[in-house]
């Protein structure tokens, strides 16, 4: 009979492994050190998340881990990206040596001679799913939605190939869906499975939410740490942070006064629900397109990238403001393609375009100027959008302009809140299981035995049980 620290070992949830021996020894030197040390780990997993932020390499590390994982099993690779995404990470594949080719569809996928091709979400549908051994999802927030098309598609269509990676810079922004949805894609725990063995169901309050379990929360962290890797900075995992200390970032509020008082009403009301917030959004358009161009024209010899929500917003922007492109929803895929890359590349001058086409995955480092033009509820967009300058490589200060009305103060107020309850959550989570990372990176010397966490392990507020 053994210990009953055995037996208890013996309960532990350890996911199932396809990985492959790997050391950081034998991955390209194009890639940073830190970076090198996660490929090999995601490579000895097989199947595994990489949270890491915006800026800190993950095309250069999904790529490498595909390298790898083709090279000891001869699988073919493919990577799922964003619109616009896939030409930055051909680029980043060659500077490492690896040829990757876009993609439109399963055709052009077998007649490719290249054994990684990369094509974009929404042509998922038009490809072959079996013909790749491994997959590499890019910007894997897309999983987020827990019952959404996409979400439930992903996780059909790849539940039998053996070498799966997410890449993300924003796997948890407030809640646990996106957790349980990672490990569903990774074929690790259902998340049914995920919520009956590590949470509880709280109905206290108006919405019902889920907490860790009073005695889970070390098992709950050893269990993410052993499929997941999470930084925000090299030395949240033990390595240097040089070359990646972030400019200035500079917020700019820009609360217009307006009369938008509805028939019937003497005062400008509290904004409430949706319907009301579109209305007020539609009815001070001019006024806030105007402060807008106001703000590009006075700095004319910089780059500008100007974010809108609705589509007479990028109409009337790209109107009042000379040589604006506006990249819509409905142009050509391709069309969008090119000119996001055209932007990047310093080709035309201001961009108008949504967070939800363009706010996920793109490097836009080349510009230090920003707007929203109106705001929505959504910070995850909100933060994803501001990374697309504010990220590592950037050598300037950023500013970003927060152009709303008076009575539109009440989303500011609401996006930096979620902010505020994200950043916590993000730095407890990130130094849980980074202490753990780190302790495996470096197994048996000095800097594995003494670890002490840049951050304190604490765990998140909306992770912790009441009970």
């Amino acid at each position: 009979m053994g210990s009953y620290a055995e037996f208890l070992e013996s309960k532990r949830r350890k996911p199932p492994s396809s990985g492959i021996d790997c050391t950081a020894d034998g991955i390209s030197d194009g890639l940073f050190e830190f970076q090198r040390h996660i490929v090999a780990w995601a490579v000895g997993r097989g199947r595994a998340s990489v949270w890491a932020d915006t800026g800190l390499g993950k095309s250069r590390i999904q790529v490498a881990w595909l390298e790898q994982v083709i090279k000891h099993s001869g699988e073919r690779g493919l990577i799922l990206a964003p619109l616009a995404v896939a030409q930055q990470t051909i680029r980043e594949a060659a500077a490492i040596g690896v040829p990757v080719e876009y993609v439109h569809d399963a055709a052009e996928a077998e007649r490719s001679g290249t054994q990684v091709v990369i094509t974009n979400y929404d042509r998922l549908h038009l490809m072959n799913p079996e013909r790749f051994g491994a997959v590499v999802l890019d910007e894997s927030s897309i999983l987020k939605a827990f019952s959404g098309t996409t979400k439930r598609a992903l996780v059909a269509s790849f539940k039998d190939t053996p070498y799966r990676l997410c890449c993300t810079a924003t796997p948890a922004p407030n809640d646990i869906e996106e957790l349980c949805n990672h490990a569903d894609f990774l074929g690790l725990m259902t998340p049914a499975e995920m919520r009956s063995t590590f949470f509880i169901a709280d109905s206290r309050g108006e919405f019902m939410r889920y907490r860790l379990k009073g005695h889970a929360h070390q098992a709950f962290y050893d269990w993410l740490a052993s499929w997941a890797i999470a930084c925000r900075t090299p030395s949240d995992l033990g390595f240097s942070d040089d070359g990646y200390i972030l400019p200035p970032l500079n917020i700019h509020d820009h609360f217009i006064e307006t009369d938008c008082t509805a028939e019937g009403e003497l005062f400008t009301p509290r904004l409430g629900g949706i319907t009301h917030r579109s209305r007020v959004r539609k009815d001070t358009l001019a006024e806030r397109v105007e402060e807008t161009a106001a703000l590009v024209a006075a700095e004319g010899a910089e780059q500008w990238l100007i974010w809108c929500g609705r589509n007479d917003e990028a109409d009337l922007l790209t109107a009042s403001i000379s040589g604006a492109v506006n990249v819509q929803g409905s142009d050509d895929a391709d069309v969008k393609a090119a000119r996001l890359l055209d932007f990047a590349e310093r080709r035309f001058r201001v961009l108008v375009t949504k967070p939800s086409l363009a706010g996920f995955g793109l490097n836009f480092q080349s510009c230090a100027r920003m707007a929203f033009c109106g705001l929505g509820d959504s910070m995850e967009q909100y933060y994803q959008a501001i990374r697309r300058c504010w990220r590592f490589g950037q050598d300037r200060p950023v500013d970003v302009h927060i152009v709303l009305t008076e009575p539109e103060r009440v989303i500011a107020e609401n996006v930096r809140a979620k902010e505020h309850v994200a950043r916590e959550t993000t730095s407890g989570l990130i130094a849980a299981i980074a202490a753990q990372n780190r302790r495996e990176l470096f197994a048996g010397t000095s800097r594995g035995d003494d670890y002490e966490p840049r951050r304190p392990m604490t765990v998140p507020a909306w992770l912790r049980s009441k009970a």
